[in-house]
């Protein structure tokens, strides 16, 4: 099992950086560079509990699909999605939000497990860990830049 712990500092108020990382559409827009597309499930709007939205994206110059649901959720501190069907073993993201001198502290703890056995296990070595940590950087990125300029 791998796992990827990333903190982000925003100056925004948590319900807003909590929402924000729920948006469907700003999801796609942060993720343009992959060309991530909802094609079911809820596929525009805030997500909530128990809902699924499956991506279609390009990594790796493939096309892959990745369907998750959001298994826990405690507004505005802390939600999870989860991998229903997809090209992992298992995929587990939980988001954690916390406000600290009128910042909010966004913490995203990623666990995930690649198939393939040996080989799957030198591929997350060599570069898929710093791929999908290079995914989360941007797209908190994105989050802290568009709730900062307002």
């Amino acid at each position: 099992m791998s796992e990827i712990h990333i903190s982000t500092v925003i100056d925004a108020p948590m319900q807003e950086v909590f929402q924000l990382s729920l948006n469907i559409d700003f999801h796609q827009e942060s993720a343009s560079q992959t060309q991530e597309k909802a094609i079911a499930g809820l596929t525009s709007g805030i997500i909530g509990l128990g809902e699924t939205v499956t991506w279609r994206g390009k990594h790796f110059g493939f096309w892959l699909t990745h369907k998750s649901i959001i298994s826990a959720y405690k507004a505005p501190n802390y939600f999870v999605d989860e991998m229903v069907s997809g090209h992992f073993k298992e995929f587990r993201h939980e988001h954690f939000f916390r406000e600290s001198n009128k910042k909010t502290i966004m913490t995203d703890m990623l666990s995930y497990e690649v198939p393939y056995g040996i080989s799957g296990r030198i591929i997350d070595r060599l570069f898929l860990k710093k791929y999908l940590t290079k995914f989360l950087k941007m797209r908190n990125l994105a989050i802290k830049k568009s709730l900062e300029l307002k």
